[in-house]
């Protein structure tokens, strides 16, 4: 899922972090999202108009106009906003809007638009920890809850005020997740999904390993696709500088034994198991407990087989559970990928070459146990994750 062509009305209010819709603003933009802004009168007193418009390559409404502010044609632009949003973003949200939000007071423009929609509203709250601790905002936010409206944040954190605790604007990365969430399809809604990413580490001594370098980010697409989609879903990782999708269970994994062990607790429950991780096949018979000094010559470590997790998962697969494997290969891919799918009993593999372990882009070949190969063109990695998955739900309708 992506924000291409979709319409956002993002609502501005009077935070101290209204400057931070600036940057929500460019990465709404950025990932194909139609911006249409509305300040508040009290926002306008923090950032400009002509900033946010710059942004967003759009008009700015609201920032101290009128309520009836009029589009072209002479159509009510809160009638025409709301009738034309995919999503409406409130961010940030201080207690002033919650609070007519809840208890269906329309007295600009802001409000007028939120009454009138019927896309999904997302609220990303912002204000001093005792405003949001305070009975009455919590009240209001559960009101808002039971009603549908969507929430991302508040986080805890340093206050404009000096003060530390929760209330600070939900950083804008994982607003713009919770955005793309909102507009996602929940076609995996009761799947439990394990997905495992990243590389392994295998120790030589304290300081120096065997591994490779996966970058985590096939694997961290994933689980963050999945869990869009409605899935409850465990991201098993190696060794990665990616930050934890919102709302996915992560559990840190640096050999491929620590690796195995994690992924036999979790297989048995799952309905969806992808495999990207870049496995060792191989590690040192022994690792050294201090660190190996230069010495004269050479040196010799002596290797042997790590345990094969996905073979061991295709032999112990259940009815129903659909096994998605990853082929990392530099010759004959088509033909070693099918290898390795009748080997271990996958129900699909996805073959790429190393070009795509470090990258934001990926080019695979998608391949079932019927036979058919889809050869895709190159893509960002958060795109393909969502075209595999939209294979594996076919899998499961059968």
């Amino acid at each position: 899922m992506s924000l291409i062509n979709k319409k956002i009305v993002l609502g501005v209010t009077g935070a101290i972090s209204a400057y931070k819709a600036l940057e929500l603003t460019r990465l709404f933009v950025k990932e194909g999202a139609i911006v249409l802004p509305v300040m508040t009168k009290a926002a306008a007193e923090f950032i400009t108009p002509l900033s946010l418009s710059t942004l967003a390559k759009s008009p700015v409404y609201g920032g101290g106009g009128g309520l009836f502010e009029l589009t072209q044609g002479s159509r009510i632009s809160h009638i025409e906003l709301a009738q034309a949003s995919d999503l409406i973003c409130v961010a940030p949200a201080t207690a002033n809007f919650i609070g007519k939000a809840a208890s269906g007071i329309a007295d600009d423009l802001l409000t007028t638009i939120v009454m009138a929609a019927c896309a999904p509203v997302l609220v990303a709250p912002s204000m001093n920890t005792r405003m949001w601790e305070n009975p009455i905002v919590a009240a209001n936010v559960e009101r808002l809850k039971a009603a549908g409206y969507l929430f991302v944040g508040p986080a805890e954190g340093e206050l404009a005020c000096g003060t530390s605790g929760r209330g600070r604007l939900a950083p804008v990365d994982d607003i713009v997740e919770a955005a793309i969430d909102a507009l996602s399809v929940k076609d995996l809604a009761g799947e439990k999904v394990l997905v495992t990413a990243g590389p392994t580490r295998e120790p030589i001594d304290p300081v120096r390993f065997v591994s490779n370098s996966s970058s985590g980010r096939m694997g961290y697409a994933i689980a963050a696709a999945a869990k869009r989609r409605g899935a409850e879903v465990v991201l098993i990782s190696g060794p990665t500088h990616l930050c934890c999708p919102p709302g996915v269970t992560t559990v840190k994994a640096a050999t491929a034994q620590e690796l195995y062990d994690a992924c036999a607790g979790y297989f048995p429950q799952s309905t969806i198991v992808v495999m990207s991780a870049a496995v060792a096949d191989y590690r040192p018979v022994k690792s050294f407990p201090h660190k190996v000094k230069k010495e004269a010559g050479s040196l010799s470590v002596e290797m042997e087989r790590t345990a094969d997790v996905l073979k061991h998962m295709g032999k112990r697969k259940k009815k129903g559970q659909v096994l998605v494997g990853f082929a990392l290969e530099t010759e004959n891919m088509e033909a070693n990928a099918r290898k390795k799918l009748d080997e271990k009993d996958l129900d699909l593999v996805v073959a790429n070459s190393p070009a795509g372990l470090d990258s934001e882009m990926n080019q695979v070949t998608i391949i079932d146990k019927k036979g058919g190969a889809e050869p895709l063109q190159p893509m960002k990695k958060d795109l393909l994750a969502d075209i595999i998955l939209d294979r594996v739900v076919r899998l499961k309708r059968g």
